[in-house]
């Protein structure tokens, strides 16, 4: 003999079922949805690298590089093997879509520049905010950044700083922006060439010839130097030499702050 039971489900239950199905969906939304990490990297010493930074080169399908010849260096020294994928300033949009195809793929992705933590005086800004209107993660896996790095040295202790980066490589805008930054009561950080640091330090000088500056020269590789003072005797310091090389990132203390 057959018998059917019929269960009548009150208004109640029916709320009930359509959460539970609601929170289901959601649930498999969220956890569909890929990753792009952002990856601090190097900026010298490759003994700078984190270890999370490491795991997750590891755990991704796919990394999205600024200059894949730099990031191809890192990964073989950490003994890493992944697909590469260019994204630099002058093709980030354009590399995006290739990065969001692998996310949308369900592929976790990571994202690194030259050196340092991207977006920051480096690609990054535009992949990033393509990646969130794709509605995937953007993750951040903090490393190395020659601001921090120099601000640590600095020895000042200013409450606000501005980060910069690289002014016009034009005398005259160079020159006004300085002006701008140094009216402000705040310590100011300046990336430059070894082409234009004198120049640079000649127009700080101008402005303020006893303003505190503290130059940071090839941070963390194996000659890393660091040169503290007025900026008009750190000038006649780089002026004497016979040649300048490396990178250099400028601290340039407020000017309500003195020596």
């Amino acid at each position: 003999m057959l018998f059917v039971v019929t269960i009548k489900l009150n208004d109640f239950t029916m709320i009930l079922l359509y959460l539970y199905l609601t929170a289901y969906r959601l649930i498999v939304i969220i956890t569909s949805m890929a990753r792009l990490f952002i990856v601090g990297t190097p900026i010298g010493n490759l003994g700078d690298i984190t270890f999370r930074a490491v795991e997750t080169l590891k755990s991704v399908g796919l990394v999205a590089a600024e200059d894949t010849r730099q990031t191809l260096k890192l990964l073989s020294h950490l003994g890493i093997r992944k697909p590469l994928v260019s994204c630099r300033s002058g093709n980030e949009e354009a590399a995006a879509g290739r990065i969001i195809a692998a996310l949308d793929s369900g592929e976790d992705a990571a994202y690194c520049s030259d050196a340092g933590t991207p977006g920051i005086s480096d690609p990054g800004s535009r992949l990033g905010k393509a990646v969130l209107d794709k509605g995937h993660q953007l993750v951040p896996i903090p490393g190395p950044s020659a601001l921090a790095s120099l601000i640590s040295v600095a020895a000042r202790g200013e409450k606000t700083i501005i980060f910069e980066g690289f002014l016009s490589t034009k005398a005259g805008k160079r020159k006004t922006r300085l002006a701008e930054l140094m009216a402000l009561d705040a310590a100011i950080i300046i990336y430059e060439s070894p082409f234009r640091i004198l120049k640079l330090l000649a127009d700080i000088a101008e402005i303020d010839s006893e303003r505190y500056v503290c130059i940071g020269r090839e941070m963390t590789k194996l000659h890393e130097e660091f040169v503290r003072g007025s900026v008009e005797s750190v000038l006649q310091t780089f002026s004497e030499r016979d040649s300048i090389k490396g990178e250099f990132s400028v601290y340039v203390g407020a000017g309500l702050t003195k020596n």
